[in-house]
C-alpha cells in the first residue's frame, strides 16, 4: 500500500512526463484569439460538493469501491485537491484515469441479446477520473454559456434543455408551417456509433477555434489522447486496446465535446433554408415549401447531399437505410410525387415516425402516440388489478 503522499508524488511525476504541446497541424483550423487559457483551481469545499454530486459508479479499475471513497471523503479531501489542481495547472490527465472497462448494454430490452449490433458499449471509468472530469465540465459549461457558443437548436446535455424542449420546439415549428399552408418534409438522420468515430484532430481544431488555449487546450488534448479500453465478461477481461478516435460513452465530458464537434452541422442545414433540431446525435431536419413548388426537391436533395458530405469529412457515418422521412401536410397536399435522396438512397415517405421516443404522424394528430401511452397505462392497471386484495 502507498500512503496518499506517495501516490500524490507518483501522479505528479506522471503529469510532468506527459506534458506536451499542441502542434499547429493538429488543430486544422485557424486559431482565434484565446479567450480561456487556464483553469480555476479548486478548494476543498469545491471537491466536497463534487464528491457529493457524482454518482457512486462501479469500475473494476478502482482500488476500492466508490461508495467507500464518498463515505471517507473528509479524510481524503486534501489529497484530492492536490491531484486535481496538479492536473489543471500542468494541463495533463494521468494515464490511469484514461483506462476504461467496457460494459455492453442492450439498447432495448425487447431486442435479441444474441445480436451484437443490439448492444451499446458503455465505458466504466475510474471514480477519481470522473471527479476530475466534473471539475473541468463545470468550468467548460460556464465558458459555453458566457460565449453562447453551442448551436441554438442543440438540446442534448445542456442545462435547461431536454428531449421535451427539443420535441416542443420541433412540433411547434411543424404546426406553424402547417397553419401557413406549407408542406414540410421532416428527415430524421441516423448516425452510426457517433461518439466512437469522432476525429481527435478535428475536435481539437474546433476547441482552438472557439477560443481555448494554454493549459486548457493541453488538458483536453491529454484527455483525448492515450486512452485505452478493455472488455470484461464475467471473470474474464480482454487485453487493453488503444483508442485513436472517439470519446468514451459513460464519460462526463464526452457529451459536451460531442456538442462542440457537431456545432457546424446546424449552420450547414440553415444555409439551404432548412431548419434542424438536435439532441446529441439525433439530428432532425425539416424543410418547408409550398405544395406546388418545383424548386423544393432540388434544394432539399442538395441540402441532404451537403449534409452527407459534411458527415464524411468529419468522420461520421450516416446510415440512409435507418433514416426516416415524414411529409407533414394537410390531407389534400399529401402526394408530392418525389422522394428525398440521401447519399444515393431514396428515402420512402412514412405515415408515422418516432422522434425522440414520440410517434409523429403526417397530420400531427398524435393519435398513434396517445394510443401507445394508453396501451401501456392499461397494461400497468391490469397488473395492479391482479394484486391480492386486503381481507
Amino acid at each position: 500500500r502507498r500512503c496518499p503522499r506517495s501516490i500524490t508524488c507518483l501522479i505528479r511525476r506522471e503529469l510532468d512526463s506527459s506534458l506536451t504541446v499542441v502542434p499547429a497541424e493538429v488543430t486544422g483550423v485557424p486559431v482565434c484569439a484565446i479567450l480561456w487559457d487556464s483553469f480555476r483551481l479548486v478548494l476543498p469545499d469545491d471537491v466536497e460538493g463534487i464528491l457529493g454530486s457524482v454518482r457512486a459508479t462501479t469500475c473494476a479499475l478502482d482500488p476500492c469501491p466508490s461508495w467507500l471513497v464518498k463515505l471517507a471523503k473528509y479524510g481524503l479531501l486534501d489529497w484530492f485537491v492536490v491531484i486535481i489542481n496538479a492536473s489543471l495547472v500542468q494541463g495533463s490527465v494521468p494515464s490511469c484515469f484514461k483506462q476504461a472497462v467496457v460494459k455492453l448494454l442492450l439498447k432495448k430490452t425487447s431486442l435479441d441479446p444474441s445480436v451484437c449490433n443490439n448492444y451499446r458499449p458503455i465505458s466504466n471509468l475510474p471514480f477519481l477520473g470522473k471527479v476530475l472530469e466534473r471539475v473541468v465540465a463545470t468550468q467548460l459549461q460556464e465558458f459555453l454559456d458566457d460565449t453562447d457558443f453551442l448551436d441554438c437548436s442543440q438540446s442534448g446535455f445542456r442545462p435547461g434543455h431536454s428531449t421535451e424542449s427539443a420535441l416542443v420546439a420541433l412540433v411547434d415549428d411543424l404546426r406553424r408551417e402547417l397553419d401557413r399552408g406549407s408542406v414540410t418534409l421532416l428527415v430524421l438522420l441516423d448516425i452510426s456509433a457517433a461518439f466512437d468515430t469522432i476525429d481527435h484532430g478535428i475536435l481539437l481544431g474546433r476547441l482552438a477555434g472557439m477560443g481555448l488555449g494554454g493549459t486548457v487546450l493541453l488538458w483536453l488534448q491529454s484527455f483525448l489522447e492515450g486512452r485505452s479500453q478493455m472488455v470484461k465478461l464475467g471473470d474474464t477481461c480482454s487485453d487493453p486496446w488503444p483508442l485513436t478516435c472517439g470519446v468514451p460513452q459513460g464519460s462526463i465530458l464526452s457529451p459536451m465535446l460531442f456538442n462542440i464537434y457537431m456545432k457546424p452541422l446546424g449552420e450547414v442545414i440553415r444555409s439551404f433554408g432548412g431548419c434542424c433540431h438536435l439532441y446529441a446525435d439525433d439530428t432532425q431536419i425539416h424543410y418547408s415549401f409550398p405544395s406546388n413548388s418545383k424548386e423544393a426537391p432540388r434544394m432539399l436533395n442538395q441540402c441532404l447531399a451537403t449534409v452527407a458530405d459534411w458527415m464524411r469529412r468529419n468522420k461520421l457515418r450516416i446510415n440512409p437505410d435507418k433514416t426516416e422521412a415524414l411529409l407533414v401536410s394537410r390531407s389534400s397536399d399529401r402526394g408530392i410525387g418525389w422522394q428525398p435522396v440521401l447519399d444515393g438512397v431514396a428515402l420512402p415517405l412514412k405515415s408515422q415516425v418516432r422522434s425522440l421516443g414520440v410517434l409523429l404522424d403526417s397530420a400531427l394528430t398524435l393519435e398513434a402516440q396517445v394510443s401507445v401511452v394508453a396501451g401501456r397505462a392499461f397494461a400497468q392497471l391490469k397488473l395492479v388489478r391482479q394484486l391480492p386484495r386486503e381481507v
